[in-house]
Order: structure tokens, then sequence, then C-alpha cells
């Protein structure tokens, strides 16, 4: 799908973006009124392990015309691959769901805390309490977070360079942690009344993962994504509509942190937005 222009007027809604309150560069405020610029009808906070967002966000969105529907982004782990979970129409104040949020929060430390230790044998020093510092402004810490705290510190010029040379999955400083089982993440979603989509499926190395993946009872696949080739696109949404699955889109914005992810270059349509939320059908 091409970038969103503000002058068009077919629905259209960001399902999947992030915020400051995990490693997003704008705050609520600021991500809904880009939204309001960019003239998307609706829109997902899908921040990492937390739904911190949504106090502040649900009444600026309603004053500002937006509709905004909640959701959160749970990584998980399924035979030693990442596994990153979409919940939507999730109680946010459900005491499950924030319970299982704060476990996943201190898994992430716990990984971070390995990145740290492996960094400094390569001479690339990071105190922990620079990490803890980051707590009092994002719920959420990780990679992303460390890699901005090594471009600062002079060790990389950019936090793609972190991830490509030291931090990605697979590169010398990376540490898998402990992760939550994809069972233990869909339990958390359905119990607090949401449905789960595997995100960006286009991003899986093995083709055959997604197969194995549609064996647990996920509700549909995020089929739309900002960095999708149109042939990937096609194979999902045929994967989807075989097995009369939800269908997302959405663009992973980040802000400065991925700005090659724009606000609303890709979405889901408004006849997939109501199967997900009838609602507002």
């Amino acid at each position: 799908m091409h970038p969103l222009q503000p002058e068009v007027r077919e629905f259209r809604a960001d399902l999947h973006t992030h915020t400051m309150y995990s490693d997003g560069s704008f705050t609520p405020y600021e991500l809904i009124d880009h939204a309001v610029e960019m003239g998307l009808n609706a829109l997902s906070i899908t921040d990492h392990d937390t739904v911190d967002a949504y106090a502040e966000a649900f009444p600026y969105a309603k004053s500002k015309g937006l509709i905004l529907v909640s959701g959160v982004e749970f990584s998980s782990l399924y035979k030693k691959q990442n596994v990153h979970i979409l919940g939507y129409g999730i109680d946010t104040e459900h005491p499950f769901l924030k319970e299982f949020c704060t476990s996943q929060r201190d898994r992430r430390k716990g990984r971070n805390f390995e990145i740290l230790a492996k960094l400094k044998k390569v001479r690339f020093p990071i105190e922990e309490n620079e990490l803890e510092a980051l707590e009092k402004i994002h719920r959420t810490i990780g990679r992303p977070h460390i890699a901005k705290l090594m471009v600062d510190k002079g060790y990389v010029k950019t936090i793609q360079e972190a991830f490509s040379l030291y931090l990605g999955d697979g590169r010398c400083c990376y540490a898998q942690g402990v992760s939550a089982t994809i069972d233990e993440a869909l339990n958390v979603i359905k119990q607090s009344s949401g449905k789960a989509l595997i995100a960006h499926p286009h991003l899986f190395k093995d083709g055959g993962i997604v197969r194995e993946l549609l064996t647990h009872p996920f509700d549909g696949l995020e089929c739309y994504y900002g960095r999708c080739s149109t042939e990937k696109e096609r194979r999902f949404l045929k994967i989807a509509k075989t097995k009369k699955l939800l269908i997302s889109g959405g663009s992973d914005f980040h802000g400065s942190i991925k700005p090659y992810l724009p606000l609303g270059c890709s979405w889901t349509p408004k006849e997939e937005f109501v199967r997900i939320f009838p609602s507002y059908e």
C-alpha cells in the first residue's frame, strides 16, 4: 500500500502503532494529532507489553473525533522463534492483562541486563542505572532504547547500525532472555475479551511457521504491513481468507525510531476493521 495522503477520504485504520510508553518517539497526544493530520479514521496504539497510553489517549482521541480502539503487542517464543502477537479489543483495565504486562516488562529487564553484559565485553559499556532512568519516561524498555544509548555514547552512528551489527537477532550482543509462550499470551488476550492476530507474518524467514502457529487459537493475521511487498500481502491474504481469519493492517509506526515506517503507510480497510470491531459497523 502507498503512503496515506491527508486529502484521501477512504476509510483507513492504522492498527499497529507505538508511543513513547514503549519504543515509539511520540506521546499519545502527538500520535493522535498526527493521525488526524494524516486523515486517518481510526487508530490503535499497540505498545509493547503495556496499555498505559490509553488512560490519556481515549479521552483525547474522542475530543479530536478519531476512533481509537484498544490494542497491545506481546512478544512470545515458539520453537526458538520470536513471535509477536497483536491483541485487539482488549479490556485495558483487566487485572489479568495488567499483571501479565508487568511480568513481561520484568522479563525484558532481565534480557536487557544480559545485553548490557555482552556490550561490556565488546567495550561498549552501558550501566544498568542508565536504562533504569529511562523507566521514568517509558513503561517498556527494550533493544531500541539500548540502541539509542549506543548512539548517544558514540558507539554507533544510527539505531539501525546498532541493530545490524550488535543487537539484532543472532548478532554478537543479542540475548534471547526468558519469553512467554504463545499460549500464555493468547490466554491473556482472550481472558481480557480481546482478539489475537499474528503480527507481521511476512518477517518470518521460515515460511511454514505461520501454518504451525495457526494450529493455535489465533483469530487472524496482520496481512497489510508497512514494508511488505504486494506479493507477500497477497500470500497472507489468501491464507486468511481460506481459513476465514480476521485481517488487519498497520504501519508499525515508531516515529523517529523507525522513520522508514510513516504513519498510515499501511492500513486496515473498513470491511476488515468492522470484522475486528463489529460495534463500528
